[in-house]
């Protein structure tokens, strides 16, 4: 038996049997729905002849906005699956998609900002997020109480995470 799926004592009473195979399918699910879309926005950005923009950049650059962030606060924002942050911040200001600033009072952080080009980039994954929402029920069959229901639930995988690490669980 795989080491991952033995049973191992349930202290809130749900059987481990029961519950290891669904965790373990929901961590997959989770990995392997991140890198699906990354590939949906790779697709989308080779459609429009983008190539110099990646998945990854496109994600930081729609999670920035409107905004005005450090990378810190940036990475918090959101997942970007293999990547590193200021390396593809560093390749997004060199290709005109970002401003930076050092700030005044620490000048160890550095604040970033869109440029037109990158709310041009931004404008486009909102479109393709848009164009999913119009059809995400009557394609996908996806409801929006399933999506309330997922969306729980993966607000208190975080939370159990969150607290894992925090409280050394």
């Amino acid at each position: 038996m795989n080491i991952a799926t033995q049973a191992v004592p349930a202290e809130s009473g749900v059987e481990s049997e029961e519950i290891t195979p669904r965790y373990l399918e929901a961590l997959t699910l989770i990995e392997r729905l991140h890198r699906r879309l990354l590939d949906v926005i790779k697709d989308e950005f080779e459609r429009l002849g983008r190539p110099e923009v990646n998945s990854v950049q496109a994600l930081l650059l729609f999670n920035i906005g409107d905004a005005e962030l450090t990378a810190g606060e940036l990475r918090s924002r959101g997942h970007y699956l293999g990547s590193n942050v200021s390396y593809n911040l560093k390749k997004l200001v060199d290709a005109g998609y970002i401003h930076h600033e050092r700030s005044e009072t620490d000048r160890r952080s550095v604040r970033v900002r869109l440029t037109e080009k990158g709310q041009e980039v931004r404008s486009r994954v909102d479109q393709l997020y848009q164009k999913h929402i119009s059809s995400l029920e009557q394609v996908g069959g996806v409801s929006t109480d399933d999506l309330d229901r997922l969306n729980v639930a993966l607000v208190r995988l975080e939370r159990f995470w969150t607290d894992h690490i925090r409280y050394r669980l």
